[in-house]
């Protein structure tokens, strides 16, 4: 084995010595390259001699940022496609080569002034962490700054020097230099240090004039200040970090719930296994297993890897893979799947993948593939505020040197340069999208409908076709009793067999009894079901074969049933279904009113889905499906120009809902699907899925407006700064006063009903 640091012979280890592991991690924290391989070791092969790699790319805050890396890395000739995710700031590119070709690429993003981290690197989640406090401590410190500003401002804006005293003026300079200045050296600092970045590596960004703004109007102050003059500004300065600083925030949050999903999909690979050994059992990483280990999996734990069943049998729930609601009974050679339940017995597996080969990490590469399709509904908001950097530049300047021109003195004409900084900075912009969904995502929340997803909203107004998985959303995800041919006696023995077993029709026929249970010796028999001797006589609970019934009532495949027989003898019949959410038929209705297609599309049997499907009218049905027939399923319908809505629960719908245009979820969803879906709703109802594309349409329509006001506002506002007839504090004031109007009219998205 080699060292990965040096590449010389370790012995077995991965370094070869304590300064080149130590080595090591520094060049990855500081995201440094070098022949140290840190990228290429994470490059997967896509097809003979070609690999790609998904990186995190930290220290992107707009479009420009998204286009700066993208054209830099498809410069290169042996680049196949390079693509950058604004909102999960994941870029994935493309290369043919070797792996190590991945490196010299990622070093072309790091000089560019970003760092990159590895997806599932634990540090990334703790630095977004730490991102968004400081975020808050910066909005704190500015808000509390600006508030006392404004106090001394309102003295200064009430009177004048002769009035009031020039020296009580100027102390009154000193006193708000004292405490804009280091509020600025502060709370501008994510504005500073990405503008310093870019510029560092000759590149620009939209934090590039913003920064520009708070440091000309600081030291314009300081200036004027110093020689007691009337143009001070640090109240503007503050004003203008504050507001920005809550965009910047708001972003933050957006960008670290989407983030969120591949990483909780991954925590299932956590863990340990026992592995058997001629030495034992001993337990290692799940991570660190590989094909031909041979596991021992106990009764009641998740199935760790992709494999075989050496010895045993048992039953294993595969809910979280396939969807369907019973158990599959599985003996020696049948396949496993990682993440999936043993329920009845332990068994010996052998593995055939090792686990970053397994369904699960399949289902998380699908996942992410998704998320990068999705990099085309960039927001408004960014693709106009792209356009912001080189203008705002190019008319700053033209101000400046143009009133110099005209014969005005350089502080006024920097002054006036500096208006047009402050006017022109796009906080209206910035805030025309974020307040409707903090609106929107408040309204839906008291209707118990949680917005994961910053641009779901904008998504999910277009959608014209819902599909619907079946168990757990359609239905409540649960058998129930819900009939047959039994006596009271004969329910209270077969519960008293059932509450033995954590098979899910024996845990439904348990919980249907409410009285006095006998206390039994019950033997379970996997796949079949249990036994026991009461009085003399062999009870049986199980299996309509098992329990001696060759035919007659129920034997449909379709049906949920279990049958009690007293010495072999069939005695009494239980049947089961998983009902249907109580408005299922009603939402239905009202989609197809609005001609919105509605498919089903599950992992249960055709005889199942198309039972359901009849009973709520649906039309097109798809039954038996896996998840990445699922995933096909969506991506044909969105290649027919369907904008899709996928509805699921499961993992199976996981790969999915994330190709889906927009997904939703029902708060009884495992965590990864809900973490996957854009939305997740709560209770038993399915009506919060209208009434979610209904609030939608109404938000996307404010948007479009904030968008018109805005713009609207700069065509009016720029040309009187470029013209000299607005000063730096109103320009702030004009500024935020746009933000105001832009925040007004979002809130009354709280006039309307959901």
């Amino acid at each position: 084995m080699t060292c990965k640091h040096c590449g010389s012979a370790s012995n077995g280890a991965d370094f070869c010595c304590d300064g080149c592991a130590a080595a090591h991690a520094a060049a990855k924290e500081i995201g440094a390259i070098g022949a140290t391989n840190i990228y290429a070791a994470l490059a997967r092969p896509i097809e003979e001699g070609a690999f790609q790699l998904e990186l995190i790319v930290e220290g992107m805050h707009c479009a420009a940022c998204v286009r700066l890396i993208e054209n830099a890395l498809v410069a290169n000739d042996d680049i196949m496609s390079a693509r950058v995710n604004m909102t999960t700031e994941r870029l994935t590119f493309s290369w043919r080569g070797t792996p190590e070709r991945g490196d010299a690429l990622a070093e072309q993003v790091i000089k560019l002034g970003y760092k990159l981290h590895d997806p599932g690197d634990s540090a990334t989640d703790d630095h977004n962490q730490n991102t968004e406090r400081r975020l808050l401590k910066a909005i704190a410190i500015a808000g509390f700054a600006a508030a006392n500003l404004m106090l001394l401002s309102v003295g200064l804006w009430s009177s004048t020097g002769e009035t009031m005293g020039f020296a009580t003026r100027d102390f009154f300079h000193w006193i708000s230099a004292l405490i804009a200045l280091p509020t600025v050296a502060y709370s501008g600092q994510p504005f500073f240090q990405s503008a310093y970045a870019v510029l560092k590596e000759r590149h620009t960004n939209m934090d590039v004039p913003i920064s520009l703004a708070v440091i000309l109007a600081s030291l314009m102050s300081v200036s004027e200040a110093a020689r007691g003059g009337e143009y001070v500004y640090f109240d503007s300065a503050v004003m203008l970090l504050f507001f920005l600083l809550i965009g910047r925030y708001l972003d933050a949050r957006a960008k670290g719930k989407a983030r969120e999903s591949a990483s909780r999909l991954l925590s299932k690979l956590a863990g340990s296994a026992a592995v058997i050994t001629d030495g034992g059992i001993n337990r290692i990483p799940i991570k660190e297993l590989k094909a031909g280990m041979r596991l021992l999996v106990t009764a009641g734990e998740n199935i760790p890897a992709d494999g075989t069943i050496q010895k045993g049998e048992t039953d294993i729930d595969l809910s979280l893979i396939s969807g369907e609601t019973m158990p599959n009974h599985a003996g020696v050679g049948a396949a496993t799947l990682a993440g999936t339940l043993n329920l009845t017995a332990p068994i010996e597996v052998v593995v055939t993948k090792a686990s970053e080969q397994s369904l699960l990490s399949e289902i998380v590469h699908m996942m992410e593939t998704a998320e990068q399709g999705a990099a085309k509904y960039v927001r408004l908001a960014d693709r106009a505020a792209s356009l912001y950097t080189p203008v705002v530049h190019i008319l700053s300047a033209a101000t400046f040197v143009g009133w110099l021109l005209w014969g005005m003195p350089w502080q006024a004409s920097l002054l006036n340069a500096v208006t047009v900084l402050i006017i022109t900075c796009p906080c209206a912009l910035g805030l025309a999208v974020p307040v409707v969904q903090v609106l929107a995502s408040g309204k839906l929340l008291k209707n118990g409908i949680l917005l994961k997803s910053g641009d779901a909203l904008e998504r999910i107004a277009g959608v014209d076709c819902v599909v619907f998985d079946k168990t757990g959303t359609l239905t409540v995800g649960k058998p129930a009793l819900e009939g047959g041919s039994y006596s009271p006696d004969d329910l209270k023995i077969a519960a008293s067999l059932a509450h033995r077993s954590q098979h899910p029709l024996s845990v439904a026929l348990a919980q249907s009894y409410e009285g006095e249970l006998i206390d039994l010796g019950v033997s379970e028999v996997p796949g079949r079901g249990l036994t026991t001797n009461l009085n003399g006589k062999i009870i049986k609970l199980g299996s309509r074969r098992w329990c001696g019934q060759q035919g007659g009532k129920g034997e449909q495949s379709s049906a949920l049933e279990l049958w009690l027989s007293v010495d072999g003898v069939p005695h009494a019949h239980f049947c089961f279904a998983d009902a249907l959410r109580p408005d299922a038929a009603q939402m239905m209705s009202a989609l197809q009113a609005k001609n919105i297609d509605v498919h089903l599309l599950s992992g249960d049997r055709q005889s199942v889905a198309s039972r359901i499907a009849e009973d709520l009218g649906i039309h097109m049905v798809a039954a038996e499906t896996s998840p990445l027939e699922k995933c096909d399923y969506i991506n044909r319908l969105k290649q027919e120009g369907k904008t899709v809505l996928m509805v699921g629960d499961g993992l199976n719908d996981a790969p999915a809902l994330a190709a889906a245009n927009v997904s939703m979820s029902p708060s009884s969803a495992v965590d990864i699907t809900q973490n996957t879906a854009d939305i997740v709703f709560q209770g038993e109802k399915l009506m919060p899925v209208l009434d979610t594309m209904l609030l939608a349409k109404r938000s996307n329509s404010l948007v479009r407006q904030n968008f018109a006001l805005a713009i609207g506002y700069n065509i009016f506002a720029i040309p009187l700064a470029v013209f000299g007839f607005v000063t730096p504090m109103i320009a702030a004031a004009a500024m935020s006063g746009s933000s105001l109007v832009v925040i007004l009219n979002a809130f009354r998205l709280r006039m309307k009903q959901v």
